[in-house]
């Protein structure tokens, strides 16, 4: 098969990237809020992380449309089937994740009466009836979906290396920018 053949298009690259880049953002940046003593700081900083990750949200959303109307192209022939479910089953956790951290920290915010307003545009509405109890198991859950979030990145992160590096397969090229122009 052609290295063509196996390109992503440029809008799936550029979902990819702006995903990645968003949530490598969103990492420091809440290590960097949460130590923050209440301020116009902190708060402006909370409403930076919850707009960028409603962004996530959205992008993440056309990415999967995206998919769904142009599926990836094929992996090599020589991955086995146990290296195919991981990858699949890595990635779906991806998008499981990309989707409920989000949903999870603006559920948290309704359950504290704190508005989410994507930088600053419109307003969402409340999920949830204010209530502090759940306002912390939900931002306790949030937290661990973090967690979950950045081991699988690692993972993913690490088997794209091991395909580039190891196997020379083309894999990581070709999700590369810039790599093609398949549209």
């Amino acid at each position: 098969m052609a290295q063509t053949d196996r390109q992503y298009t440029a809008p799936a690259r550029l979902f990819h990237w702006v995903i990645a880049g968003l949530i490598l953002y969103q990492i420091p940046l809440a290590y960097y809020m949460i130590g923050l003593p209440l301020s116009p700081d902190k708060l402006g900083s909370y409403a930076l992380h919850k707009s960028i990750g409603i962004t996530i949200f959205a992008v993440s959303a056309a990415r999967l449309a995206w998919r769904w109307l142009r599926p990836p192209p094929p992996l090599p022939a020589n991955l086995g089937p146990a290296t195919r479910r991981v990858g699949a089953f890595t990635h779906g956790l991806l998008y499981c994740l990309t989707f409920a951290m989000p949903l999870v920290g603006w559920l948290s915010s309704s359950a504290a009466n704190f508005p989410v307003s994507p930088f600053g545009w419109f307003t969402l509405p409340n999920l949830v009836a204010p209530d502090g109890e759940l306002h912390e198991r939900l931002e306790l859950a949030h937290r661990l979906l973090a967690y979950m979030l950045f081991g699988t990145l690692s993972l993913h992160a690490g088997a794209a290396l091991y395909h580039h590096f190891i196997l020379r397969d083309g894999v990581l090229r070709a999700m590369l920018p810039f790599t093609g122009n398949r549209s």
